[in-house]
Protein backbone atom coordinates (compact mmCIF):
# COMPACT_ATOMS: atom_id res chain seq x y z
CA UNK A 1 0.00 0.00 0.00
CA UNK A 2 1.19 3.50 -0.77
CA UNK A 3 2.04 6.07 1.88
CA UNK A 4 -0.83 8.38 2.81
CA UNK A 5 -1.08 11.49 0.66
CA UNK A 6 -2.31 13.44 3.68
CA UNK A 7 0.19 12.23 6.27
CA UNK A 8 -0.24 15.26 8.52
CA UNK A 9 -3.98 14.82 8.63
CA UNK A 10 -3.72 11.08 9.15
CA UNK A 11 -1.36 11.72 12.09
CA UNK A 12 -4.10 13.41 14.07
CA UNK A 13 -5.03 16.80 12.66
CA UNK A 14 -8.06 15.25 10.96
CA UNK A 15 -9.56 14.32 14.32
CA UNK A 16 -9.49 17.99 15.35
CA UNK A 17 -11.79 19.02 12.49
CA UNK A 18 -15.56 19.10 12.56
CA UNK A 19 -17.55 16.80 10.28
CA UNK A 20 -18.36 19.77 8.03
CA UNK A 21 -14.67 20.62 7.73
CA UNK A 22 -13.73 17.01 7.03
CA UNK A 23 -16.34 16.57 4.31
CA UNK A 24 -15.53 19.99 2.90
CA UNK A 25 -11.92 18.86 2.49
CA UNK A 26 -13.07 15.65 0.82
CA UNK A 27 -15.08 17.90 -1.48
CA UNK A 28 -11.97 19.83 -2.44
CA UNK A 29 -10.42 16.66 -3.82
CA UNK A 30 -13.68 15.63 -5.49
CA UNK A 31 -13.83 19.06 -7.13
CA UNK A 32 -10.30 18.58 -8.48
CA UNK A 33 -11.27 15.16 -9.81
CA UNK A 34 -14.37 16.58 -11.51
CA UNK A 35 -12.29 19.32 -13.16
CA UNK A 36 -9.87 16.72 -14.56
CA UNK A 37 -12.68 14.47 -15.82
CA UNK A 38 -12.29 14.06 -19.58
CA UNK A 39 -9.02 16.01 -19.61
CA UNK A 40 -6.41 13.97 -17.75
CA UNK A 41 -7.46 10.58 -16.37
CA UNK A 42 -4.28 10.21 -14.32
CA UNK A 43 -4.84 13.54 -12.54
CA UNK A 44 -8.49 12.64 -12.00
CA UNK A 45 -7.54 9.27 -10.53
CA UNK A 46 -5.01 10.82 -8.14
CA UNK A 47 -7.59 13.31 -6.90
CA UNK A 48 -10.17 10.56 -6.35
CA UNK A 49 -7.64 8.45 -4.44
CA UNK A 50 -6.90 11.45 -2.20
CA UNK A 51 -10.64 12.02 -1.68
CA UNK A 52 -11.14 8.38 -0.76
CA UNK A 53 -8.23 8.55 1.67
CA UNK A 54 -9.82 11.54 3.41
CA UNK A 55 -13.22 9.88 3.40
CA UNK A 56 -11.68 6.79 4.97
CA UNK A 57 -10.19 8.97 7.73
CA UNK A 58 -13.68 10.37 8.32
CA UNK A 59 -15.16 6.88 8.42
CA UNK A 60 -12.54 5.88 11.01
CA UNK A 61 -13.33 8.88 13.24
CA UNK A 62 -15.28 7.50 16.23
CA UNK A 63 -17.19 10.78 16.65
CA UNK A 64 -19.21 9.99 13.54
CA UNK A 65 -20.18 6.42 14.45
CA UNK A 66 -23.88 7.30 14.12
CA UNK A 67 -23.29 8.57 10.59
CA UNK A 68 -21.39 5.60 9.23
CA UNK A 69 -24.20 4.54 6.92
CA UNK A 70 -24.36 7.91 5.14
CA UNK A 71 -20.58 8.24 5.02
CA UNK A 72 -20.16 4.74 3.63
CA UNK A 73 -22.86 5.43 1.03
CA UNK A 74 -21.07 8.62 -0.02
CA UNK A 75 -17.89 6.58 -0.45
CA UNK A 76 -19.77 3.98 -2.48
CA UNK A 77 -21.26 6.65 -4.76
CA UNK A 78 -17.88 8.34 -5.19
CA UNK A 79 -16.40 5.01 -6.29
CA UNK A 80 -19.32 4.49 -8.65
CA UNK A 81 -18.74 7.92 -10.20
CA UNK A 82 -15.03 7.21 -10.55
CA UNK A 83 -15.74 3.93 -12.33
CA UNK A 84 -18.14 5.52 -14.79
CA UNK A 85 -21.45 5.41 -12.91
CA UNK A 86 -22.24 1.89 -14.00
CA UNK A 87 -24.16 0.91 -10.86
CA UNK A 88 -25.96 4.10 -9.78
CA UNK A 89 -25.30 6.43 -12.74
CA UNK A 90 -23.38 8.75 -10.44
CA UNK A 91 -21.06 11.34 -11.97
CA UNK A 92 -18.17 13.17 -10.37
CA UNK A 93 -20.06 16.42 -10.95
CA UNK A 94 -22.91 15.00 -8.81
CA UNK A 95 -20.49 14.20 -6.01
CA UNK A 96 -18.89 17.63 -6.36
CA UNK A 97 -22.28 19.28 -5.77
CA UNK A 98 -22.93 17.01 -2.77
CA UNK A 99 -19.62 17.74 -1.04
CA UNK A 100 -19.64 21.45 -1.96
CA UNK A 101 -22.54 21.97 0.45
CA UNK A 102 -20.34 20.83 3.34
CA UNK A 103 -17.58 23.24 2.35
CA UNK A 104 -20.11 26.09 2.30
CA UNK A 105 -21.53 25.12 5.68
CA UNK A 106 -18.04 24.81 7.21
CA UNK A 107 -17.23 28.40 6.19
CA UNK A 108 -20.24 29.80 8.08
Amino acid sequence: MNAPQHAGLAAGRWAQMSLLQQLGNVGGEVSRAARWEGKDPAQRDRAVVRALELLDLTLADPRWARRLKELARARELLCDAWLGGLEYRTRLSDMDRYFFQFALAARR
